[in-house]
């Protein structure tokens, strides 16, 4: 009986402690998308509103009438799509031969991609930028995009995913005739699906709230991603900015990404327990 009500008390406390973690990590995503349909004399109120009094949608036509805004939104919806399909696809190819290839060097590669993950980004920025300067992919696309077509952690995940898988289905392929590239594309991808949307949300998440690097590379308005765009958005605004128009457009960037993980998420929460990362 007594260990009964300590069980209790724990699922309880448990749930609590759940609860309020989940009120604590939501409410700022509901005050950013309740307050970008409010106007900005209701923002400026004392004490403030939480539910919109007179709801409007000035903020999101103000936004998207800027010509600079939708070229940013098309802008990282094409870099964000085009470097997760080429991760996915690439990745999953290292991954792969690191995984159940033998070839001399392989080790050696391994480390050389878990060295190259420890080292941080800031390291290599300066570098890659010269890089691209003296390849003449400053202010362009391929500068934005190439970079970050094959990560570390990418080829690290997949070939963490693909080493678990059995051999026996790799050797039946080979015994019928099938080569290494069939034996990946018709064995390997179809058993990967939770690892490749592991790195897909992963990879779409990185690249869709990266700023520093389109801030650098991208040097006209025509390239500019949306965490760009939103920056210098606010950074002309007057001495009081316009807050409804900045919720309106952190809205717009957050929401993409909270619609692919919501799509994904089982998948991902299977990838990442398969994987053993913690």
């Amino acid at each position: 009986m007594l260990g009964n009500r300590k069980s209790a008390t724990s699922k309880w406390l448990l749930y609590t402690v759940v609860t309020l973690g989940f009120v604590a990590v939501i409410t700022p995503f509901v005050w950013m998308i309740l307050g970008s349909f409010k106007g900005q004399g209701e923002l400026l109120r004392v004490p403030p509103t939480w539910w919109p009094q007179t709801p409007t949608l000035d903020n999101y036509r103000t936004l998207f009438g800027k010509g600079l805004f939708p070229r940013s939104f098309a802008n990282s919806t094409f870099v964000a799509v085009v470097i997760t399909a080429a991760n996915v696809t690439f990745c999953s190819m290292v991954g792969y031969a690191l995984a159940k290839l033998k070839f001399r060097g392989k080790n050696l590669v391994f480390a050389l991609v878990m060295a190259t993950l420890m080292v941080p980004g800031m390291v290599t920025l300066v570098p890659l930028f010269v890089l691209v300067a003296n390849l003449g992919m400053v202010d362009t696309y391929p500068g934005l995009i190439l970079p970050f077509l094959v990560t570390p952690f990418g080829v690290f995940l997949m070939r963490q995913f693909i080493i678990d898988l059995p051999d026996d289905l790799l050797d039946a392929g080979r015994i019928d005739g099938a080569g290494e590239m069939r034996i990946f594309r018709q064995i390997i991808l179809p058993l990967c699906g939770p690892g490749l949307a592991t790195l897909g949300i992963l990879t779409f998440l990185g690249s869709w709230n990266n700023f520093l690097w389109p801030l650098v590379v991208a040097q006209n308005q025509e390239h500019y991603t949306l965490p760009v765009a939103l920056a210098l958005f606010s950074k002309d605004q007057q001495t009081i900015p316009n807050y409804g128009l900045l919720l309106a457009g952190a809205t717009v960037v957050v929401v993409p990404v909270l619609i692919v993980f919501l799509i994904f998420q089982r998948r991902f929460i299977e990838g990442i327990a398969s994987t053993g990362i913690k």
